[in-house]
């Protein structure tokens, strides 16, 4: 990473002469300014955003939602075990790429940003993580709580949850980088470019350098700099949000797992 921002900063010359490594060479910020200075770079950073937002938002919801009666016993959840394999196995076999785009087409959701979110809103993975994590919380808590009167909504929100927060703050952040870093699905459910996430952009833009975007203050900054600087540019500025969430989530993370390696 720190060799992709010497080379955003770094002149097309000394680029392409190799002499870039960890810090940049004839500083400049003209791939900052030819990518900043696109439109349809910013409304594809502000669509990846509400969908990271809508998204996120439905994934954690859901996975919660799905993963506790899940995590009870057959006892309690006559055919638990049925479900439980009804989800494993939509997470094996897929109806194909075919199928899942004209039932997308057909509900009305193409080219909008809840095409983008819908098809993925219950994350198997995360629901069999959550699930085996609050199989491993006591009992007892439950147990004590429903003597208190408190019903299967009260136990989950004011028990599971608070004492999830490790794992809840691990999913939340698989579930971020999912949405952030998807751009396949953003190139087939939209059909033009200003409906585009921030990576389907990028793709576009990386893959094939289209003349028709370049204004002449485009034109003349792209003298500066080469492919590589302008590329180095925008994987920074897309990787930039993660590296932003990760540092606060990662005290939950590492809790998440030694919490996971303990047995009592």
């Amino acid at each position: 990473m720190l060799h992709i921002l010497a080379l955003s900063f770094s002149s097309a010359s000394a680029v392409t002469a190799g002499e870039v490594t960890f810090w940049p060479v004839d500083w400049t910020t003209a791939a900052y300014e030819n990518v900043f200075g696109k439109k349809e770079y910013l409304v594809a950073f502000w669509v990846s955003i509400k969908r990271v937002a809508i998204g996120v938002t439905i994934n954690m919801l859901l996975t919660i939602l799905i993963a506790y009666p899940l995590s009870k016993e057959n006892s309690q959840f006559p055919g638990r075990t049925i479900y439980a394999w009804y989800f494993v196995f939509t997470m094996l076999f897929s109806g194909g790429l075919i199928p899942w785009y004209m039932i997308i087409k057909d509900t009305g959701l193409l080219d909008t940003i809840w095409a983008l979110v819908i098809p993925s809103a219950v994350p198997i993975f995360n629901v069999i993580i959550l699930l085996n994590f609050f199989r491993g919380l006591p009992k007892e808590l439950e147990e004590s709580a429903k003597l208190d009167g408190a019903g299967y909504f009260t136990v989950l929100w004011r028990i599971f949850v608070p004492l999830s927060m490790p794992a809840l703050a691990t999913l939340l952040l698989f579930a971020v980088v999912g949405h952030w870093n998807s751009w396949f699905d953003g190139l087939i459910l939209s059909n033009r470019t200003e409906h585009y996430p921030l990576q389907s952009f990028l793709q576009t833009i990386i893959i094939k350098l289209d003349p028709a975007y370049l204004t002449p203050k485009q034109a003349e900054l792209n003298a500066l700099m080469n492919n590589r600087t302008s590329r180095a540019a925008q994987i920074f500025v897309a990787a930039f949000p993660i590296l932003i969430i990760y540092p606060f989530l990662q005290r939950f993370f590492i809790k998440g797992i030694v919490l996971g390696s303990v047995k009592e």
